[in-house]
């Protein structure tokens, strides 16, 4: 028997994920753009700069984000790197609560501020039920995160987007789960004029059979139950003890696993 761990939900074999920070109105028109396209996205809010001149109301942050993810970025944008711990704990902790408050489900993860992290802080974070956290080192390629609370992106929107897209539709079979990863921030479509981009890119890679479009949290919690699924010595007998069904590779085809489930294979 050939097992094999190259699926993501319903056999798909690909998955891609954007990621945006701050929250400012132009998340408007982004928001926008993804669900006409069926695109998902994780939106790192401030929670202590919503309601500013540039930024989003938090009266609307429910429905404007709803179908998508909203995470942590702290409640001022500060460097956490470069404030007393228990001040950086503080911001990270009052922005969860505040944006739980808004969104009715638990925020789980973050992106850094300014992309300004530490040994310490990838430490401490889980603590105060941070699950994940994104940094600004993009890395070019589609492997799937060693460590979460350093999760590096595939790339910013400004580094050959369109190049990375034809890449990924196009990435060759022996690939195992590749994740397309995108981030950057919303008012930079505005500042650089350059809109049609975005727009471009989820028209080419939307639509993909293929490919699983999801959040930053829902890719964290499948990788996560796939890593964690208990195999039989003989790898006959599998069980999934997490929350997620999950899909892997046996003989050449795909059998799922479901939540909680024991299956004999």
């Amino acid at each position: 028997m050939n097992i094999s761990f190259i699926y993501y939900p319903e056999g798909r074999k690909k998955a891609l994920t954007m990621s945006y920070d701050d929250g400012q109105i132009f998340d408007r028109r982004l928001v926008e753009v993804f669900n006409r396209y069926g695109i998902k996205g994780t939106f790192h809010l401030n929670s202590g700069l919503l309601d500013g001149d540039v930024f989003i109301k938090a009266s609307e942050v429910s429905e404007l984000y709803k179908g998508h993810e909203v995470s942590a970025h702290s409640v001022t944008h500060p460097y956490l790197t470069g404030i007393p711990a228990d001040i950086a704990a503080s911001e990270m902790t009052e922005d969860r609560r505040r944006l739980e408050a808004l969104v009715c489900y638990p925020v789980r993860g973050m992106s850094y501020p300014f992309g300004a992290y530490s040994n310490e802080l990838m430490t401490t974070l889980p603590r105060l039920g941070i699950e994940y956290s994104r940094t600004v080192n993009s890395h070019g390629g589609f492997q799937l995160p060693d460590n979460f609370m350093a999760w590096h992106p595939t790339c910013h929107h400004g580094q050959d987007l369109m190049e990375k897209a034809k890449v990924f539709k196009n990435h060759l079979s022996w690939s195992k789960m590749p994740l397309f990863y995108v981030w950057g921030h919303s008012f930079e479509f505005d500042r650089e004029d350059n809109w049609d981009l975005i727009e471009e890119f989820c028209k080419v890679v939307s639509g993909d059979e293929s490919v699983w479009y999801a959040t930053n949290i829902e890719i964290m919690d499948y990788i996560k139950a796939v890593r964690g699924l208990r195999f039989s010595v003989d790898c006959r007998i599998v069980s999934n003890p997490s929350a997620t069904p999950v899909w892997i590779g046996v003989d050449g085809g795909p059998v799922k696993i479901g939540a909680g489930q024991t299956v004999k294979l």
